[in-house]
Formats: C-alpha cells, sequence, structure tokens
C-alpha cells in the first residue's frame, strides 16, 4: 500500500528526533450555533466556516499532537496578568447557551503549564496560574476541541487566556510559549480561539459600526498573507469601536511563531449574523530571520515617534521631558523659561497621557488649577500620569522612548441644567455630588453620546445614577 506523504511528513523529517516545537498554527472562531446540537440547522448558514473547521480537524488528526495550547479571550481574563489554568482536568458545557448537555472534557498539560509560566516569570512578563476563579471551560476553548475530538482525542492541553496587556506583551508572552515548546520532546499545535469584529450588520445583535468590515478585511487579509505585523499594528481605539473579539489571542499565536517561516491559508470568512467568523491554517516551514516582528514592530515604532517628537508643540514637549528627566535622574525638571506667556502666566486643570505601543500607559490631571501656571500644573501632572496612576506600575526607563504623550488643557466649567447641552465631541463632563466627582475627557474614541459619557463619568465618582448629581461641562485644548 503506497504512502500518503503530507507537509506534515517533510516538516518531521526536517526536525528528526528529540526537541519538537509547534508544527502547525491556527485561527478559529467559536460560535455556539456551529454546533448542531445547539444550533439545530441555523449552523448550515455558516457552512464554510464548518468546512474550514473540519478541515483542520482532520489535520491535527494527521499530525497527532502530544498537546494543543488554546488561547481564548472567554477565560479568565484580568487587565494586567495572563492567566495559565492550573490543574490536572477540566470540564465545561453550554449552559450558558441552554444547553447543559453538551461539554466536554479535557486533560491539561500539567507539566506544560507550569513550565510556560516559570518561562514567562523569567521574561519579566505578569502570566501565571494565580487566581483562578472559575474551573469551568469556557465556550472558545471547548468548540474548538469540539471539532478535533471528532477525528483525534489522544491529546493533552494547556488553556491561556488574554489580558488587558498590551499586544506587545501578548507577543513577547507568545514567544516564551515557543522557548517551552522548543526545549520538549512534543509535538504541539496552537489554536488561536477569536472570532472577528462583532459589528458587521444593522440587524446584527451588537448592531453596526463602519469600523467593524474594515478590521475584519484587514485582520483577514494579514492572516492570507501571513503578514502578522499587521496584528501589532492596530490601534486600541478602533479596535474597541470595531468590537472585535480575538485579537490579543491571535497575537499571542503570532509570538509563538516569532521568528517561523509559514505556509498561511486563510480558508474562510464569513459573517452572516453580524459577527466575522475567520478559519486560517498555519504551517511551520523553519526557521526566518526576517519574521522577528517585535523587533520589526519597535524599530517603526519608534521611527514613527521621533517624527512625531519633531512636530510636537511646547505643551507636550514639556511633559515628555519634565517624565524623561524625573525618571532617569529622579529629579524635578527646571521650568524652562523660553515657554510661552500663555503658559507662564495662565492657570488652567491639566489633564497628561501616556500612551505605550497603543494602549493607554497613563493618565492623571486636575480638573481646576492647583499651581501657579500651566507649565507647572503639566510638570505637576506628568510625573503623576507616569509614576503615580493606580491603574498601571511606574513608567520604565526602558519605556520612554515609547511613549506618546498628549496634554489637555481644560476650560472653565459650567453648570448646565439639561443632558441636552452637552456633546461629547465637543464638552467634557464633571458629574458631583457632595465631595464625590468625576469627570470625562471630550472627544474620546468609543464614548458617542452624552448618555454614555455621563454614565463613565458617574462610575468614576461612585455617584448611582438615580441619585440628585450636579453636572458641569467644559472645554479642553489638545496637544498632542
Amino acid at each position: 500500500m503506497l504512502k500518503r506523504f503530507t507537509l506534515f511528513d517533510t516538516i518531521y523529517s526536517k526536525k528528526g528526533s528529540g526537541k519538537m516545537s509547534i508544527i502547525a498554527s491556527y485561527i478559529v472562531p467559536h460560535p455556539p450555533l456551529i454546533l448542531p446540537e445547539i444550533g439545530r440547522g441555523e449552523e448550515r448558514q455558516i457552512q464554510k466556516t464548518v468546512d474550514a473547521y473540519d478541515k483542520i480537524a482532520r489535520e491535527i488528526s494527521d499530525i497527532k499532537p502530544d498537546t494543543i495550547i488554546i488561547t481564548t479571550p472567554h477565560s479568565i481574563m484580568y487587565s494586567d496578568y495572563l492567566h495559565i489554568s492550573p490543574g490536572k482536568r477540566a470540564k465545561g458545557d453550554f449552559g450558558d447557551f441552554g444547553y447543559r448537555n453538551v461539554s466536554i472534557e479535557t486533560e491539561y498539560d500539567e507539566d506544560m503549564a507550569i513550565k510556560i509560566s516559570k518561562e514567562a516569570e523569567s521574561q519579566g512578563i505578569p502570566a501565571g496560574s494565580l487566581g483562578e476563579r472559575n474551573k469551568k471551560l469556557d465556550h472558545g476553548f471547548m468548540i474548538p476541541l469540539y471539532f478535533v475530538n471528532k477525528y483525534y482525542k489522544d491529546y493533552k492541553t494547556v488553556r491561556i487566556s488574554i489580558s488587558g496587556l498590551s499586544f506587545l506583551q501578548h507577543y513577547e508572552f507568545g514567544k516564551s510559549i515557543a522557548k517551552v515548546a522548543e526545549k520538549s520532546n512534543k509535538k504541539i499545535v496552537f489554536i488561536a480561539s477569536g472570532d472577528l469584529s462583532h459589528m458587521l450588520k444593522d440587524a446584527g445583535p451588537y448592531g453596526y459600526r463602519e469600523e467593524g468590515p474594515i478590521f475584519d478585511r484587514e485582520v483577514t487579509q494579514a492572516m492570507k498573507s501571513g503578514d502578522f505585523i499587521k496584528f501589532l499594528q492596530f490601534d486600541e481605539e478602533f479596535c474597541e469601536k470595531a468590537a472585535e473579539c480575538g485579537l490579543r489571542s491571535f497575537v499571542i499565536m503570532t509570538g509563538a511563531l516569532d521568528g517561523k517561516g509559514l505556509d498561511s491559508d486563510l480558508l474562510s470568512y464569513e459573517g452572516p449574523f453580524g459577527v466575522g467568523y475567520a478559519v486560517a491554517s498555519f504551517k511551520v516551514l523553519g526557521d526566518d530571520e526576517n519574521r522577528h516582528l517585535d523587533k520589526i514592530f519597535l524599530d517603526k515604532e519608534l521611527q514613527r515617534i521621533e517624527s512625531l517628537k519633531k512636530e510636537e508643540d511646547e505643551y507636550v514637549r514639556l511633559a515628555r521631558q519634565t517624565l524623561e528627566n524625573y525618571v532617569i535622574n529622579h529629579k524635578l525638571i527646571k521650568r524652562p523659561d523660553n515657554l510661552s506667556k500663555e503658559m507662564l502666566e495662565n492657570k488652567a486643570g491639566v489633564f497628561v497621557s501616556l500612551k505605550l505601543d497603543g494602549s493607554l500607559r497613563g493618565c492623571i490631571g486636575t480638573i481646576f488649577p492647583i499651581t501657579e501656571s500651566i507649565a507647572d500644573e503639566i510638570i505637576r501632572n506628568a510625573i503623576s500620569a507616569g509614576l503615580e496612576d493606580p491603574r498601571f506600575p511606574p513608567v520604565t526607563e526602558e519605556e520612554l522612548p515609547r511613549l506618546i504623550y498628549s496634554v489637555d488643557v481644560l476650560g472653565q466649567a459650567e453648570e448646565i441644567s439639561s443632558i441636552d447641552q452637552l456633546d461629547p465631541k465637543e464638552y467634557g463632563v464633571i458629574v458631583s455630588k457632595g465631595h464625590r466627582r468625576g469627570l470625562l475627557l471630550p472627544n474620546l474614541d468609543g464614548v458617542d453620546t452624552a448618555e454614555e459619557q455621563i454614565s463613565i463619568a458617574l462610575r468614576k465618582a461612585g455617584i448611582k445614577p438615580n441619585e440628585n448629581y450636579k453636572l458641569e461641562r467644559f472645554q479642553v485644548v489638545r496637544h498632542e
């Protein structure tokens, strides 16, 4: 009988005996209705996705992996910590969708999970198995296994969640996974579970935004070509508007394929229910020194920031010089003498915002001036934004070259009697009740209505919507 040779046979022969690594990776969606027990016929509307899922499941059966690593957006998620599920076994069902009788059970590769945690820790990446609140498997993890189990079951798994950390930090975490995989003697498959935009159609469950189809078009083109640098270059605020689901899951996979040549294939894309579903396959062909994408991204980002510095005005320049001097020299900057009269003689509330690799890195400000000038207000709040924002650790010297600054100078607040007097693009809002006060700046991406603006400000202030609170509005001049 003739032996059927596949691309995987070629890969195995090149690798030889001993150490193995990630052999193939896949991007898959996770709509519960794709399961016939749940879809009850509706799954036929995404038949291309079903067929593509079956194709990769058969490929995985051909590989016969020892371990399947799955990243999912629906496991335990922290803002500043990547969670790796601990333990030996776990089970889940689709009770949240009304189908508790449909269930999946898995045996974890506990040894590999521990090694990934240790490797990430050694690289300074906040990841590990702490803080598991619920051991139950999520649908982002179970749906890929449902298809794999149709053809192959002799494997263990590692379940990894995403976090609120930056895309680049997720990429670096993927590199830690790759290091552990390369030291193992196991055949490993990586599955990045995640839907695309949830904003494709007015008739869909989440509505429509123009960013939705744009996101799906760009991300599927990156899948098709293997040009994963695009995953790192997406703007966070754009992604929020697109209501994407799986990008960070895909970025971890991308990091796990760092420095590898790939055979990329976009097998299917559909979005009939208003949510984008893509299935893509990536076979590892060998080492490729031109695919260390984190280095390429950082080089381009540094070039972009250097270009921005040449165009920055005196407000942004003062914020940047202040924080850089304080972090490097541990000294407060001496206020420059060559500042404009407006900065030296006027008083105003000021907010200083920092971004790193497309993500917010700090934002601190004053509603009303507490220093003698706008310049002093910027100096004070630049240091606070970098070192005292409770949501983030202090900015490090290594991060300074990659920071992007913006400075908002607040105008005089005026009391208003109605929400109709607000425009979230033009006015910021202050809500107050006694000593409790919450502020939201104007023209923020993702805040499109006055109702949303007030709701966020109330949460920041700890004021309940049914309390009798005062409303104020203000304008800002933004420097960036």
